[in-house]
């Protein structure tokens, strides 16, 4: 049986075409029906498809019959973007080969390098093919070559693919079963699955998503979570054929799924083993972008906490705190891999929970010495700076951006903009790859937008954390009519203090309704007011004294009643900064 497994995934970089050529993998093995087959099938997230992107990887069974012997070929299509690396790393380790895609149109991109760079540590076989073949463009066989360098193989063992019309894709997925490797037994004789995911049904309690290295797994038979020590009777087992099918068994070297029954999010981890024997789990990733969640009404914080864990279930890479702002309320402060990850599970709680939310300003976590200290200590939320500090040290990262060379000169204006550092550049046939280090706060900010806006759309970049760097930081406070807004407090460069907040005063001032007393708008660096603006009061119509009869000396007199008033007011005034207002001063 076990001769006759294949365990693969498919990486590239975004948009090289991944879950396109997973569909025509379900329509030749028929695992599909035509009739139900849609486009991107396996992105099952309705935001997958709004945006185009695998977000999630996804487990699929196929059954192929190659030279009259039947084949079980398990696929796990996985993410492109860098923010989603954790989620190719875990399918890397329940599969024994890989696909490597590159872009017909694009040539070979930053996630590329970065995905082969681990394929290639984990020690799996790697399958190289260029996509999108269709389109006979002249430069194709260029990027064929750089490929076949990329791999170290002749040009001939580059398969030459369109996951659109399904030219080259039978040959593609005969190779994968002549060259990868079947499972094999571990050397320790016990039962044992490694779970690489899992999500939360209300029925069935946790879905583990597992490999199984060793033994057999059914539902009648009990079984613990091994790094838990928690035992428990799964109320089913089965595969992804690609929507969960029940089975009697799942069997050695297979991926399928255990319904566990377990409904406390918090015992099941991702990297645990069910069984006997622990295997080797992951390195869980450490986040890297913070921002505080809290819901728009105070009174849904439990169903906002029960919606995080869920989610948390289906990704690991979520760390959660508690967190309390005196304007919003109860709360999260929730790690991120990255921007696009924070977007895309902001969106999910909307969509998948229909829970509406208001959020921080994403930020890093700084080191921080206190003056007279030896010691370093981590904050992860800005209103966390204490007021005296001897050093500020921000998180680096190693940045690598592919581009055509034409847009050298382009990208080299982002230097300065952007903090980055000297400038490595290397040849990749006609692509220049440029090393560099850089804040990752410039990172979350519009450094994408910027990198796309002046090559094109051609330029493409990863990234890995590094180490921190000290620098010449400081924070900004908004204050509303004397109250600190702490959601809107940031650290930034003290280059450019002056210039962020004459930009937040303004638009504070014009996003933030009257009121029936004067708000100051104040932008403060350590106690020092550096921008102001002023909402005016609301004016009290008086009437027309000189119609009705009215003199000026009764007018004057309720002016100044209504200034009095309007200081009495002032000074029992607190500013309650509506969630619609909140989310429009987040937009870049």
């Amino acid at each position: 049986m076990l001769e006759n497994i294949r365990n693969f995934c498919i990486i590239a970089h975004i948009d090289a075409g991944k879950s396109t050529l997973a569909d025509r993998f379900l329509e030749i093995t028929k695992t599909v029906e035509a009739r139900n087959m849609q486009a991107q099938f396996l992105d099952s997230l309705e935001l997958e498809r709004e945006r185009g992107i695998t977000i999630k990887m996804a487990p699929v069974r196929m059954n192929y019959k190659l030279d009259e012997i039947d084949y079980i070929l398990n696929l796990i299509d996985t993410p492109g973007h860098p923010d989603f690396g954790y989620e190719v790393s875990r399918a890397f380790k329940a599969v024994e080969g890989a696909i490597l895609l590159v872009d017909s149109t694009k040539g070979i991109q930053a996630q590329t390098l970065a995905n082969f760079e681990m394929a290639k540590k984990s020690g799996l076989k790697i399958i190289g093919a260029v996509n999108k073949i269709d389109l006979d463009l002249p430069q194709t066989e260029s990027i064929i070559t750089e490929t076949a360098k990329l791999l170290d193989c002749d040009e001939s063992e580059i398969f030459r693919i369109s996951g659109r019309t399904g030219q080259g894709v039978e040959e593609i997925l005969a190779e994968v079963i002549k060259q990868v490797p079947c499972p094999k037994l571990p050397a320790i004789n016990k039962k044992s699955a490694l779970i690489f995911d899992s999500l939360y049904d209300d029925h069935k309690g946790i879905i583990a998503f597992i490999r199984v290295f060793n033994g057999e797994f059914s539902a009648s038979q009990d079984t613990k979570l091994v790094g838990a020590n928690i035992k428990f009777k799964p109320k089913e087992v089965g595969y992804f054929a690609p929507r969960l099918k029940a089975a009697e068994k799942i069997y050695p070297g297979e991926i399928g799924y255990i319904a566990t029954g377990i409904k406390d999010p918090d015992k099941l981890k991702i990297g645990d083993t069910i069984g006997d024997e622990a295997l080797i789990g992951y390195d869980f990733p450490q986040p890297r972008v913070f921002v505080s969640f809290f819901p728009e009404d105070n009174n849904d914080y439990d169903e906002l906490r029960k919606s995080f864990f869920k989610l948390k279930l289906t990704d690991p890479a979520l760390k959660l705190d508690p967190d309390s702002s005196e304007v919003l309320g109860r709360g999260f402060k929730v790690g991120f891999l990255g921007k696009l990850h924070f977007e895309i599970t902001s969106q999910r709680l909307e969509k998948e929970f229909n829970m509406r939310t208001v959020n921080s300003f994403p930020s890093v976590s700084y080191k921080i010495k206190r003056p007279n200290k030896k010691e370093y200590f981590i904050i992860e939320n800005p209103k966390d700076l204490p007021a005296e500090y001897d050093e500020i040290w921000e998180p680096m990262i190693d940045l690598e951006i592919i581009a055509p060379s034409s847009y050298l000169g382009s990208i080299m204006k982002l230097k300065d903009p952007f903090r980055m550092g000297d400038l490595e550049t290397e040849n990749i046939g006609e692509r220049i790859l440029i090393k560099t280090k850089m804040p990752l706060m410039e990172l979350i900010t519009d450094f994408d937008d910027k990198l796309k806006s002046i090559s094109n759309g051609y330029a493409s970049f990863s990234y890995e954390i590094a180490d921190y760097k000290k620098g010449d930081l400081a924070k900004i406070d908004v204050l509303i009519a004397g109250d600190l807004v702490v959601g809107l407090s940031r650290i930034i460069p003290k280059k450019d203090l002056d210039y962020e907040a004459r930009q937040m005063a303004g638009r504070l001032k014009d996003l933030l309704p009257q009121q029936q007393f004067t708000q100051a708008i104040q932008i403060a660096v350590g106690g020092k007011i550096i921008a102001r603006e002023t909402i005016v009061a609301m004016k009290k119509a008086l009437g027309d004294f000189g119609k009705n009869g009215g003199d000026i000396t009764r007018k004057m007199k309720l002016w100044k009643k209504q200034k009095e008033g309007k200081k009495r007011l002032l000074g029992m005034a607190k500013v309650n900064i509506s969630a619609s207002v909140f989310k429009e001063l987040l937009k870049k």
